[in-house]
């Protein structure tokens, strides 16, 4: 199966000049949706990972998939203001605005093997911000995880050092 074929284009959206890639049809498809969780399983369950690091939004649909399967824990990464203890946060820029994502500070231990986990890269903002949050608690970050990444926006760029993996790209469209 193509899983880029599965996925909506939504060209001006949310802002002029945006295409908007809309994983929302991917996951309603429940062979495309099994198979995307299924090759991050494969590509994640024999490494020790003990924890998924998923970012808000749709990083929590893939990334608590993924924990499940692999009977580890889940931890959200959440825009400010939505998590309800104690926290630590990092600011951020993206393609149409800035913003600012959340961990509780208690959500990781030092030394800790995880994979972060969401459903598209683009100019590398939110994982970026991620990255820093997951680094101040200490734990070790395996890999970045994407269902889509758009190569064009150079996101990678914002994240030197850190492995990423995607499974199917939008290039220069």
């Amino acid at each position: 199966m193509d899983l880029k074929e599965t996925i909506r284009s939504i060209p001006g959206w949310p802002i002029k000049g945006v295409i908007f890639r809309d994983l929302t049809t991917l996951m309603q498809k429940p062979d495309a949706f099994k198979e995307s969780c299924d090759i991050l399983y494969d590509r994640y369950k024999d490494q020790g990972i003990s924890k998924i690091v998923g970012i808000d939004a749709r990083g929590f649909v893939f990334g608590a998939v993924l924990a499940y399967k692999m009977n580890v824990g889940f931890v959200p990464v959440r825009k400010k203001g939505k998590l309800p203890y104690k926290t630590i946060a990092e600011s951020y820029s993206l393609e149409y605005g800035d913003d600012t994502l959340e961990i509780h500070e208690d959500a990781l231990e030092n030394g800790e093997k995880v994979v972060i986990v969401d459903d598209l890269i683009a100019t590398g903002g939110t994982v970026s911000a991620t990255v820093k949050l997951v680094e101040k608690l200490g734990a070790e970050i395996v890999e970045c995880a994407f269902i889509v990444e758009l190569p064009d926006l150079k996101g990678r760029e914002q994240i030197k050092g850190q492995k990423v993996f995607s499974i199917t790209e939008f290039e220069g469209e």
